[in-house]
């Protein structure tokens, strides 16, 4: 199983990127995905997760109204739109992956959750 990251770099303050992860080696169909990061010296912390449908989302309050995560399960990917970026967004951002074909409700935003993870991808915003 490989999940392979892209779309991270330097935006300015106010700016949008968005990241992509796709997904090899499993079935993308029975899968919720989920998007967490790291910043520099603090754990890592949740993002956005969405179900295996794409029905159901959830986000950490940091960045309700300006992340957009979705899934492309033709494309076997996942998506993280992400606007009107902050300084404190800065972090590499991980895409992660896990077997659950049911809701998200109570789960989906403990890293320990999922069973794969991709290699990272580095955003860095500019005040």
């Amino acid at each position: 199983v490989q999940l392979q990251a892209s779309g991270g770099g330097l935006v300015q303050a106010g700016g949008s990127l968005r990241l992509s992860c796709a997904l090899s080696g499993r079935s993308f169909s029975s899968t919720v995905m989920g998007w967490f990061r790291q910043a520099p010296g603090k754990e890592r912390e949740f993002v956005a997760a969405i179900s295996r449908t794409g029905r159901t989302t959830k986000y950490a309050d940091s960045v309700k109204g300006r992340f957009t995560i979705s899934r492309d399960n033709a494309k076997i990917t996942v998506y993280l739109q992400m606007n009107s970026l902050k300084p404190e967004d800065t972090a590499v951002y991980y895409c992660a992956a896990r077997s659950y074909s049911g809701s998200l409700s109570g789960i989906g935003e403990v890293p320990d959750e999922y069973d794969y993870w991709g290699q990272g991808t580095l955003v860095t915003v500019s005040s």
